[in-house]
């Protein structure tokens, strides 16, 4: 018999911060591709983020060899809206359960860039034209699929 705990499962805090460094790790394997289809995506990311700053999309895929995992943390922390990666790690021991559930669900199924909006309207607007619910992330918004249930989450 399985407790409520395994029914409704939730996301600690712990399992949240392994799901990005998943994340980042698997971000950082993509910057570091040959293939301009693979690597340009999260060199864009990096630009867009000012993670890098004064240097071109071309310059960075020439260059690649320069990103490391501490870009990638970075880069997901201002995408999420703080300064920085110990920032963000500190607000997310501060997360209500269901938020970092919703983020855990986020990081296993949702992919860039489909589900990523820059404001919150935008991503409540989609999901009202397409289905979903809009999540807040930082000055972002993200959108969880509709048929996103809290209790197939397995790895949280």
């Amino acid at each position: 018999m399985h407790s409520s705990n395994t029914d409704n499962p939730v996301c600690t805090q712990e399992a949240a911060l392994d799901l990005f460094s998943r994340e980042a790790k698997k971000l950082h394997k993509a910057s570091q591709s040959k293939l301009s289809s693979k690597a340009l995506p999260v060199l864009r990311r990096l630009i867009k983020s000012q993670t890098f700053r004064e240097i071109s999309l071309v310059q960075l895929f020439q260059r690649q060899a320069i990103v490391q995992r501490k870009h990638i943390f970075q880069m997901l922390a201002l995408e999420a809206g703080y300064k920085n990666w110990a920032e963000f790690k500190y607000a997310l021991s501060a997360l209500p359960a269901h938020e970092l559930t919703h983020y855990c669900h986020y990081l296993l199924n949702a992919g860039y860039p489909n589900h990523w909006f820059s404001s919150l309207p935008e991503a409540q607007a989609f999901a009202s034209e397409h289905g979903g619910s809009a999540l807040s992330f930082g000055t972002q918004a993200l959108v969880i699929p509709a048929d996103y249930a809290v209790g197939n989450l397995s790895s949280c």
